[in-house]
């Protein structure tokens, strides 16, 4: 278990920011989705202790976050969406500083911080002053820091603004790696969905304050209806009215091909039925891949 929540709301000026959302999440990489306003950021720092809960309780790694969230912040890492840079330091010296500040010895922290910058992709650039840093290089450098004292759990806020393609392309393969290669969990906070398809395996979604789903994406796939793209000859009129006919959503798509959507599992049996009623003939049926953003705006509509 990386993080459990029962029954926890959080009230800023009688506004619920979280609303009574009770979740237990497993290890893994997790994207955390939602639209503004949801509540994305207010549960992290309920997670990191930076916030105090109105009500429930929560807990990290078996921590209390009440009674332990500095023990709690030695275990995890966060890297945030805003800025956190010090004026005047090197690449190099600000990961090191933030490994200090976790509890490294200055020699380990200094041999880490190298080891960081490497991992992220950052070479001679470390011994630049940080404020010269573009976005990009900010945003690894807030990465390596994350990292440096080993974390067991990883905090990622909107992990790949300001990357150019292949810098992102670069951070997604990192972030993939970490719970694969290294055993570390990692909970991304971002917009970008196809960041969130690009790299984990589970998905929480909130809104307005409330837990809306958190499964697998593979399940999420399942239970989303199954849309086919079926190629065939014959007459479009009569085929869509049949298929229509048979409880399906039918629309034209490409030169002799239909786009065919049916709840449940029955949708290639009602298609051939279709197509013998109307005299059509299926050349090619075939299975669209349900999107993260299908998902998403299903959980929206409720």
């Amino acid at each position: 278990m990386i993080f459990r929540l029962e029954r926890v709301t959080k009230l800023y000026d009688g506004i619920k920011a979280l609303d009574d959302i009770t979740i237990e999440v497993r290890p893994g990489a997790i994207g955390l989705l939602g639209p503004n306003g949801a509540g994305k950021s207010t549960l992290i720092k309920c997670l990191l202790g930076l916030v105090q809960i109105t009500a429930g309780r929560v807990s990290v790694l078996d921590l209390d976050a009440r009674r332990d969230s500095r023990r709690i912040r030695q275990q995890v890492g966060y890297m945030p969406e805003d800025d956190c840079t010090i004026a005047g330091l090197g690449g190099v010296q600000a990961v090191a500083y933030m490994g200090q500040l976790s509890g490294l010895p200055a020699r380990t922290a200094l041999r880490r911080a190298h080891e960081m910058l490497d991992y992220v992709g950052i070479a001679d650039e470390r011994y630049r002053e940080v404020q010269t840093y573009s976005t990009g290089m900010k945003q690894k450098m807030k990465f390596a820091q994350a990292l440096i004292h080993a974390p067991k759990v990883l905090f990622l806020d909107e992990p790949t603004t300001g990357l150019d393609p292949q810098g992102r392309d670069r951070m997604l393969r990192l972030i993939r790696n970490l719970p694969e290669k290294k055993g570390l969990s990692v909970i991304i906070s971002t917009h970008i969905l196809q960041d969130v398809e690009a790299c984990c395996d589970s998905v929480i979604i909130l809104g307005r304050g409330r837990l809306l789903v958190y499964d697998t994406l593979r399940r999420l796939r399942r239970s989303v209806n199954e849309t086919y793209t079926v190629r065939y000859t014959g007459d479009r009129a009569a085929f869509m009215k049949a298929l229509v006919d048979s409880g399906c959503a039918a629309q034209p798509a490409g030169e002799d091909e239909i786009t065919v959507v049916r709840e449940g599992d029955a949708t290639p049996s009602a298609v051939f039925k279709s197509a013998l009623i109307s005299g059509a003939v299926v050349r090619q049926i075939s299975p669209s891949r349900t999107s993260l953003e299908d998902i998403f705006l299903k959980a929206l509509r409720g």
